[in-house]
C-alpha cells in the first residue's frame, strides 16, 4: 500500500513540475548601461516596457550592471533589450558572454541609441546592424513600411509621420531585413539618401536581432502605435512568430 502511494505522490509532484515550467513567463533583460550620452528617456522607456510585460504575460529585469553578462546568467533570458546604451559598455568577457547567448539562440533588440554604443567591436556592429553617425533636431519626418507582414510594422499604414529624433548611420549591415525607411524629403538634415533605414532585423550568428530607431523622445515612449511596434521587436527576438 506504501509503495502504491508513494508512485501516486510522484506522479503528482512531477505533473505539478512539468505544468509549472511550462506555464513559466518568458524573461526579458533590459540593459540601460550609458558610458555616453544618456538620454533622459531612458526611465520612461523602462515604464513603459514594465506595463508592456504586464500587459503581456511577461517578465522583465531591468539593470545598468554590465556584471549581469554572464555566460550562465543571460541563459535565463529570452531576449536582452539594449535600451539607449551609449559608449563601450561590456568588458571582452562580458561581451564574449553575450556572443555565445546569441549564438545559442538569444534575441537582441536594440532601441535607438543602442547604435551608438561598442564602436571597436565588429560582431555588435553586424548584430545591431549600423551605428549611429549624428542627427538633426528632433522635427517630425515620414516612415515608409517597406515591410507590412513583421510583427513589428503589421500595425502600421504604407506611411507613418512621427515626431522623434532620426539619426543617420554608417557601416550598416547590408544582410538585415529592413521594415522602416524614412524619406528625407520629409524632414532637414538627413544623410543616407534614399536608402536610410530606420527599423530593420535579421537572423544572425544563431539568434535572432532586431533594431528600432526611433525612441528618442520621453513622448515616443507614451505613444500606442510605437509600443505596439517595439513589441512586435520583441516578440520577434524572443522567437514568436505571431
Amino acid at each position: 500500500m506504501k509503495s502504491i502511494f508513494l508512485k501516486v505522490f510522484v506522479f503528482i509532484f512531477l505533473s505539478i513540475s512539468f505544468f509549472s515550467c511550462g506555464l513559466q513567463s518568458p524573461k526579458v533583460l533590459v540593459f540601460t548601461k550609458t558610458e555616453g550620452f544618456r538620454h533622459g528617456s531612458i526611465e520612461s522607456g523602462v515604464v513603459a516596457l514594465e506595463k508592456m510585460a504586464n500587459d503581456h504575460k511577461f517578465v522583465i529585469d531591468t539593470t545598468a550592471d554590465a556584471k549581469m553578462f554572464t555566460e550562465s546568467n543571460l541563459k535565463q533570458y529570452k531576449a536582452v533589450v539594449f535600451l539607449n546604451t551609449t559608449g563601450d559598455i561590456l568588458n571582452d568577457e562580458q561581451q564574449a558572454a553575450f556572443e555565445k547567448y546569441i549564438k545559442s539562440g538569444g534575441g537582441y533588440v536594440g532601441i535607438h541609441a543602442a547604435a551608438d554604443a561598442e564602436y571597436s567591436w565588429p560582431w555588435y556592429n553586424k548584430l545591431v546592424g549600423g551605428y549611429f553617425n549624428g542627427h538633426p533636431k528632433v522635427q517630425k519626418a515620414t516612415l515608409q513600411v517597406i515591410d507590412n507582414t513583421h510583427l513589428a510594422t503589421k500595425m502600421l499604414d504604407a506611411t507613418w509621420e512621427k515626431v522623434d529624433e532620426w539619426y543617420n548611420y554608417k557601416d550598416l549591415n547590408e544582410d538585415v531585413n529592413v521594415l522602416l525607411d524614412i524619406d528625407e524629403k520629409s524632414y532637414s538634415g538627413g544623410t543616407n539618401g534614399d536608402n536610410h533605414p530606420m527599423a530593420w532585423y535579421h537572423d544572425y550568428d544563431g539568434g535572432r536581432a532586431f533594431y528600432t530607431g526611433l525612441g528618442h523622445t520621453n513622448v515616443t515612449f507614451e505613444n500606442p502605435v510605437f509600443l505596439q511596434h517595439l513589441y512586435g521587436g520583441i516578440k520577434y527576438a524572443m522567437g514568436e512568430k505571431k
